[in-house]
């Protein structure tokens, strides 16, 4: 049964840079890339040849994927090759992954494919705690595995599903702690990447710290007052 709960709508930084982003639609679904000129048409270029591969060889899950997602934004991200924006219902996919040579059309289409399935679990009122997350994941990742099954040259994204899947018996990589702490590395990265000065990288694990500590101490005052 779908969820009834009302989605909130994306926080209002993500708001501004979705309207400074370049963009076009393919059968409704919103594609964007914050890159502008060459780099954001190649961009676009790619994904919607990832999102024309899923229609050619998976039909019912392209149309399930339409009807899931509302958006495909294409942006620096923090560790992740892919996510899942609740706020925006769109599946996020790095940009140094979407322009990675070693990054098959048949790959990208993969991370969409997972990320529409965390869409609708979501729409399904499954959450995405630390007790679920393995098992989430899990979904996820057997849907991958169905659609390289269909792909002509499935064989890498096989390869990659498989290995991701036997991730998921390992518990204490799914932690909230493990989460933060992969969250704080790829953050680094990604400033890197954006050419952030040494100075600014180096405080930068003390203040998440703080910002961890301040955001458990509010949830425990919030759920004392919920008592």
């Amino acid at each position: 049964m779908p969820c009834r709960e009302n989605r909130t709508k994306g926080r209002w930084p993500d708001r501004v840079v979705l309207w400074l982003s370049v963009s076009k639609r393919v059968d409704g679904l919103w594609i964007g890339s914050w890159d502008d000129g060459a780099k954001g048409e190649a961009v676009l270029h790619r994904v919607e040849a990832a999102l024309c591969l899923i229609k050619t060889h998976d039909r019912l899950r392209y149309e399930r994927l339409i009807r899931d997602l509302e958006r495909v934004w294409v942006l620096v991200l923090t560790g992740n090759l892919g996510s899942f924006n609740k706020r925006l219902m769109a599946c996020q996919l790095d940009t140094r992954y979407v322009l990675d040579e070693a990054s098959s059309l048949e790959m990208i289409a993969s991370t969409i494919v997972h990320e529409a399935t965390h869409a609708r679990l979501m729409r399904c009122c499954v959450g995405y705690e630390q007790e679920l997350r393995a098992r989430v994941e899990a979904v996820c990742l057997r849907r991958e595995l169905a659609f390289a099954a269909k792909l002509p040259n499935g064989a890498r994204v096989r390869e990659l599903a498989e290995r991701s899947l036997e991730m998921c018996t390992a518990d204490d990589y799914w932690t909230d702690a493990a989460f933060n702490e992969r969250n704080l590395e790829g953050a680094m990265e990604a400033l890197r990447h954006l050419g952030a000065p040494n100075w600014l990288l180096r405080p930068l694990p003390s203040i998440h710290a703080l910002c961890l500590s301040v955001r458990r101490r509010a949830s425990k005052i919030f759920s004392k007052r919920r008592r």
